[in-house]
């Protein structure tokens, strides 16, 4: 990356709101590879530690800022159909690991609980019979909706050792939340919220977004006191972000930009209410740190994906199938998935092969734009160089104010925080920049 005076700073005089960096790189970065097989692949990576993710790419509704791989036109036999790929798949990627061990799991999606309750428990047997992880020794995190957290589902995710609870809020205000396209009242999901609070869950999450369309700062504030009533463990805010192909990018409807100033408001608020930030997004309470319960991340090196639409990622290797936005592109890259030969499952062939400076970047990325920083001796132990030695433009996070040295660790600062959607970009490899811009939507 060219080196920018000091003088000048692009992540300045910008919008803060660049990419929603979720993992690096992008998938729409991947592209197909030649075939590799899974015991290859994973043969040389530390498997006595890593992350079970299982995909299920069904909702009750499409979300009008939405672009996960996720439908809504499925019926019980196409869904049955898609567990009994996962379980066949679940099975030849558990040969080509052998004896990996499980230290987290997640099931996410779309909506996990959309599922039947047949399905769903069967999709827990994959993780735990066929897959080896002990969940109710590991950490386990569902993503659940309001619609779906029905006593019963709710119950058997806490029975078989589910101690994470994820659910999309949005917003507590119904009318904010009907031009996200969501059908959902403020009353469904506090009585959802209840429900869940009285199955035991130890970690409660709620997702929250910022700039919706007629939103403004003290309704926003609104949203998050109600949030705060059920005295969530974890609470992440996100801003709202009008992507390609989503209801909302189709849509032509404009409105004033809010987003700068609910984040700020937001932010002092949680603080308040004795929440840490972790990153630009989560918050944390201080009952669940001192619980020393683990900070949720599903975008570790180390992490094994099943199902349609999961990335695994390795140290040098990620892949997954291939994705789309579109409703008609998913339903047909699922088909593909159900209709594969058990021995497609054996391999890898669309993804990011990572080289030493993408593996440098995304170490940096990952660290820097969380609470923990960037620590230059776990950088060197890593690499066996010096991160500021490799990547002088981070010298510039310094000049700018927005991050700090402290000894070895880099840290961001408030106003760092505030503009990780603009730092991250900024990061970027210019080879990853180049394949997301040639990506073909669909």
């Amino acid at each position: 990356m060219p080196l920018i005076p000091s003088t000048q700073s692009p992540l300045l005089a910008q919008s803060p709101y660049q990419a929603y960096i979720y993992a690096y790189p992008h998938k729409t970065a991947y592209r197909p590879f030649p075939a590799r097989s899974l015991s290859e692949i994973w043969s040389t990576e530390k498997q006595n530690s890593l992350f079970l993710y299982i995909h299920i790419p069904f909702c009750e509704m499409r979300c009008g800022f939405c672009n996960l791989f996720t439908t809504i036109n499925h019926n019980d036999d196409f869904v049955s159909h898609y567990v009994c790929t996962v379980q066949r798949q679940a099975q030849r990627v558990k040969t080509a690991l052998g004896n990996a061990q499980f230290a987290r799991f997640a099931l996410g999606g779309g909506t996990p609980t959309q599922l039947p309750i047949a399905a769903l428990e069967a999709v827990l047997d994959v993780a735990e019979d066929t897959m080896g992880a002990a969940l109710k020794d590991i950490p386990v995190s569902v993503e659940v909706s309001p619609e779906t957290a029905t006593v019963e589902k709710l119950q058997l995710l806490r029975d078989r050792g589910t101690d994470r609870i994820s659910i999309g809020v949005q917003s507590f205000i119904d009318r904010e939340v009907l031009t996200t396209q969501r059908r959902q009242t403020a009353l469904q999901v506090q009585t959802a919220l209840t429900r869940i609070r009285k199955t035991g869950f130890p970690t409660l999450n709620l997702d929250l977004i910022y700039g919706l369309p007629g939103q403004t700062v003290d309704t926003w504030l609104h949203s998050i006191r109600t949030a705060l009533q059920f005295q969530p463990e974890e609470i992440y805010l996100y801003p709202l972000y009008i992507r390609p192909l989503t209801g909302l990018g189709m849509s032509d409807r404009q409105w004033e930009d809010s987003r700068l100033a609910c984040y700020q408001a937001g932010r002092d608020l949680l603080r308040a209410e004795g929440y840490t930030q972790v990153s630009m997004r989560m918050f944390r309470s201080h009952q669940a740190i001192e619980s020393s319960s683990p900070v949720y991340c599903c975008q570790a090196d180390g992490m094994v994906g099943l199902g349609c639409g999961a990335r695994s990622y390795t140290r040098s290797l990620h892949y997954s199938n291939d994705y789309a936005v579109n409703t008609k592109e998913i339903r047909s890259i699922i088909e593909q998935y159900i209709a594969c030969d058990d021995t497609a499952f054996e391999q890898a062939d669309y993804g990011f092969e990572l080289n030493r400076e993408e593996q440098q970047r995304r170490f940096i990325l990952l660290s820097l734009l969380s609470e923990e920083g960037l620590n230059g001796l776990a950088y060197r132990d890593r690499f066996g160089s010096d991160v500021l030695t490799d990547f002088p433009e981070l010298q510039h996070l310094i000049d700018w104010n927005l991050a700090h040295l402290q000894t070895n660790l880099l840290v961001l600062s408030e106003l760092g925080i505030e503009r990780s959607d603009a730092i991250g970009p900024w990061l970027f490899s210019e080879k990853v920049q180049r394949s997301m811009q040639t990506y073909q939507l669909k």
